[in-house]
């Protein structure tokens, strides 16, 4: 298919406007641990280097007074915040040669659309593994890298559960608990985890419902290897990403070929939050 500049143009600009809002939709579907860690910044990602802040106001030490004694009156501390800059130094690519164009003009309206989805993939798959890669839970006792764990049974969630406890993990939001198909079918295999008593109210997340135990919602996460589990407050990682992806097509004259090349990139950097070390817990054989 010979294309003008406009036409090219034209094509480009009509994938921007029908996928772009479905894509990041899709792509926050397709990373369980990117949608699910703390995404409150301050800040814009308009480009590939900048840095937002994600500020945490410190507690106040307070006072314990007598009444009698020194009650009628109190000390103010000043408010301080603690600030962690994130700079989105991070760029997930994804790309196809293509001989025409006719393709992916016939997929454009098509709300399942096998390249968008393909796309989506493996833009999802580069930000999934780089979250995980960031992971660094404190080996200070109480150890927070929970090793040799062959099976993920009750008894290992409740050892979770009890880390947890022991870190004081603020229970403003919800704790999560991601396992691998190996040790989530461990832990469903469990009589007294899948059984009706111990059910209560379920969040679906990313097309899957949480099974809710002991202060957790669990999730299968099939990205990862077998023997692979973490669980976490959602504040133990700090990610920021663009809004949109930038969607970008050319043809390949100038490199002497016929054809076309279309690419899509998302912007994003992410990093331990703080006190992240022991608001998260590595689980693995």
């Amino acid at each position: 298919m010979a294309l003008t500049d406009r036409g090219l143009a034209s094509v480009e600009l009509l994938v921007r406007e029908a996928w772009s809002d479905i894509f990041m939709a899709e792509l926050r579907e397709k990373t369980l641990l990117a949608g699910l860690v703390n995404r409150d910044y301050s800040g814009e990602i308009a480009r590939r280097g900048d840095t937002v802040k994600v500020s945490q106001i410190n507690a106040p030490n307070g006072e314990l007074r007598t009444v009698g004694t020194d009650a009628d009156s109190f000390t103010s501390e000043a408010l301080s915040t603690t600030q962690v800059e994130v700079v989105a130094d991070k760029r997930a690519v994804a790309s196809y040669d293509m001989s025409d164009l006719a393709l992916l003009q016939s997929q454009l309206g098509d709300k399942d659309s096998e390249i968008r989805e393909s796309l989506g993939f493996a833009v999802a798959k580069q930000i999934n593994d780089f979250l995980y890669s960031l992971l660094a839970p404190s080996t200070a006792a109480p150890d927070h890298l929970l090793g040799s764990v062959t099976d993920f049974d009750t008894a290992q969630l409740s050892a979770v559960r009890t880390l947890a406890g022991q870190a004081k993990w603020m229970k403003n939001k919800p704790w999560w608990l991601l396992l691998d198909p190996v040790y989530y079918g461990d832990l469903m295999s469990e009589t007294n985890i899948i059984s009706s008593d111990f059910v209560n109210d379920k969040p679906q997340i990313s097309g899957q419902i949480a099974d809710r135990r002991m202060g957790f919602n669990i999730l299968e996460d099939d990205s990862r290897d077998a023997d692979n589990g973490v669980a976490f407050h959602p504040d133990f990682m700090y990610l920021v990403m663009q809004t949109q992806p930038q969607f970008k097509i050319s043809d390949k004259h100038s490199n002497k070929e016929f054809g076309f090349v279309m690419s899509v990139d998302v912007v994003f950097g992410a990093k331990i939050g703080i006190d992240g070390a022991v608001k998260h817990i590595q689980i693995k054989a």
